[in-house]
Parts: C-alpha cells; structure tokens; sequence
C-alpha cells in the first residue's frame, strides 16, 4: 500500500513512477481534490471524508493494490503520521507547503519555528512565538491570516512583518510581503500559509519579572506574589515546556504569566474571585505576551472546566483549605507537584495535615528575605513579609 503526497499543481507534479503506480492500483483514494487532480483514472475512487477510523478499518482489510493520495509531505501534520501505525504503508512525500512558501519567500527555513493553528485554538500561541525570529503558520479559515494580525496586534508583537503564500503551485497562486496592518485588511484564499519574520529583534523576559511591570489593585498595591517568591515557588514547581498548570487565587496574574512562558506548549489555567483582579490579569497577559485561560470564581468551583494539571500554584485558599486540596490533589496527574504560599502557623499546619492525610510528600521551605534600600548615601535592608512556601508531591497511582 502506498501514500504519495501530492501538490496543488495536481498530477504535473507527480514523478513518472508515481503516475505509473496510480495508474496500475485497484483503488485510489483521496480527498475530493486530489481526486480530481486524476480525472482519467477509471477504477474504483475512495473519498476521504470525516473520522478516519471507519476508511483505516477498509483499507485493514483491503487486500488489492492501493494508492492514497494525500497534500504535500504525509508525514507533515498530515495522514500519513496517523495512517503508518495502523497500515502497511511507502510513504512517496511531496514537497510542503512550509517549503513552497519559504522557496517562494527565497528565505532558509532551518530555523523556522513550525507552528500549526489548522482546526486548533489560536489560545496560547502568544507564548509560543515570542522572542522567534522566523515563524511559519499554518492557518484555516477562523485562524486566518487576518485574525492572526488582530491577534498579534493585541499583544503588541508587532515587530514582525508578513509573508503570505497562497494556492501554492494551483492556477490561482499568489505570494506576498505585508505588514500587519495590511495583512488584518486584506482577504486571502483559504488555502495559505503564513510567515512571520522579526523586522526588528525583540528578546523575551527572563526569569523573575519585577514586581512594578504588573498592573496591580490600587490603592491597595501590593496583593502580588513578590518576584523573590515567585521564582521560588516555580522552581519547587519544576515546570516542563510542555507542562499543563493551574494558578489557583491568580489576582495579577504574575505567577500564571511566568509559568505560561516555561510551559510555552502546554497551558495554564488560572481562577480568581475577585473581579477587578481579573482585569489586571488579563491586562497583564496582553502586556507580557502570555495566553492562558482566566476564570473569574472562587476554587474548587469552576476547576471542573480545566484540564488534569502537571502541576499547581495556590496564592490564596480564601478559607476552604480541606475542600479545595481535595479537589486539587484528586485532579492532579501522578508525580505531580502543587506549591502552595502560606503567612501564618496555624494554616501551615492545616495544610500539612490535609496533605499528609491526602498521602503526598510535604516539604516546606521558609522564606526571610531583605532587600536593600538606600538611606541617605548608606544602604539599609528592609523585610519582605515572612512566607512558607509549601510543596506537595502526589505519588504515583
């Protein structure tokens, strides 16, 4: 059984052997337009259509000589990866799309950044492109060349510029250079992809944001998880690029924001009860390039809605400490960690407790930290507000 990728310029662009192997195959299947790409083939055509699963059971059983065509390079978010595990399969690529777009853009791909927004959510890829030079999309149609501008727009990245390559090899290709502004006002073939490319450079934030760059409540300033503490607590996390995270009492939004940039391709979902903090949390999202789920709620209410975590922060119980670490250690995948900040003795040892009888492994972690601060021509240290920093690890099930 054999799967040849196949471009827009239809049965041209097929080397002679493919052509002589879908001429003497029983059966050729396609999508609809691939099909029509062979118009001459006369034996029996299968359409791939919907889930995959009823067609894979077919050719399970097919015992004639096959041929499926497929777009470009199968084994590039196409069938191919999905189709090899359960089939036989020679695998005869095509070349990409991402490789016809940046030949057209007379641009070296090496060190592109792939990324696939085709029948997924756009949410997160604020995170993922940050700080890429070059960035190749591919888009459908709500993920379009248009909404990807809006979207970049929103975060301020607009350090980069636009090439849009449509119809690739088909009657009606066009390629072109845009800035964003000119790629939100123009109308594009569905067929495209995208490439974003740094006109200027613009490194990401490290470790440890200071604590003014976020929006925070006023007049009462202060309702953050310092940067001291921050970056204790996501360390004790040990977050994965690929990490899914709950912020559990988000308020500004600051822990979620640096665990969304560690876990550029996993997710982070966070909740906070109060609603002019939520404000500020999203604000802060669009100021430092990160894209996460915030609920407004008060935990374990709402948790439901998110997906099992690697690993989860809690700022704030908001007094519901037994409750709400039930929910969370039950949801949290085995070997994950929750990191919880605590101010006072007596919610230490509740927490210990309920952690404890919950059978993770408690650590603690008792932060007294100064800073400097000049005084006159000396220098003097004044106390952050003492912290235990509580880290729980589940076992494995």
């Amino acid at each position: 059984m054999k799967m040849i990728g196949i471009g827009d310029n239809g049965a041209a662009g097929l080397l002679p052997q493919y052509i002589e192997w879908i001429n003497e195959c029983d059966v050729l299947v396609g999508g609809e337009r691939h099909l029509q790409f062979l118009p001459s083939f006369e034996k029996e055509k299968k359409v791939i259509k919907g889930g995959l699963s009823a067609l894979t059971a077919e050719l399970q059983e097919e015992t004639r000589n096959v041929v499926i065509l497929v777009s470009g390079d199968p084994l590039f978010y196409g069938l191919g990866g999905v189709l090899a595990k359960k089939l036989p399969l020679e695998i005869y690529p095509y070349t990409s799309s991402i490789q016809l777009a940046f030949s057209k853009m007379q641009e070296s791909w090496q060190d592109a950044y792939i990324v696939s927004l085709h029948g997924r959510s756009i949410k997160g890829f604020a995170q993922k492109i940050d700080g890429r030079k070059k960035i190749a999309v591919l888009t459908d149609e709500t993920n379009s060349p248009q909404a990807i501008a809006a979207y970049l727009k929103s975060f301020n990245m607009t350090e980069y510029d636009a090439f849009v390559a449509e119809n690739l090899e088909g009657e009606n290709e066009r390629c072109r250079f845009l800035s964003l502004d000119e790629m939100e006002q123009t109308s594009f073939s569905t067929l495209n992809v995208v490439i974003l490319k740094q006109r200027i450079a613009i490194e990401r934030a490290s470790l440890g944001i200071p604590d003014d760059a976020f929006l925070q409540r006023k007049p009462d300033k202060g309702l953050i998880t310092k940067r001291e503490i921050r970056t204790l607590c996501l360390q004790e996390l040990k977050l994965k690029e690929n990490s899914i995270v709950w912020d559990i009492g988000t308020c500004t939004g600051s822990v979620a924001i640096e665990a969304a940039k560690i876990a550029r391709e996993g997710a982070v979902y966070a909740i906070e009860k109060n609603e002019g903090d939520l404000e500020n949390c999203l604000e802060n999202q669009l100021k430092h390039r990160t894209d996460f789920v915030a609920v407004l709620g008060k935990a374990p209410d709402r948790l439901e809605e998110f997906p099992d975590p690697h690993a989860i922060f809690i700022g704030g119980n908001g007094g519901n400490m037994e409750r709400l670490l039930q929910t969370c250690i039950s949801r949290l995948q085995p070997n994950g960690r929750l990191v919880m900040n605590i101010a006072t003795i007596e919610n230490l040892a509740e927490a210990m407790s309920h952690l404890k009888t919950l059978g993770c492994e408690v650590s603690i972690l008792q932060a007294q930290l100064s800073k400097s601060k000049p005084i006159l021509h000396l220098t003097r240290f004044e106390p952050l507000n003492p912290i235990y920093i509580v880290t729980a690890q589940k076992g494995q099930e």
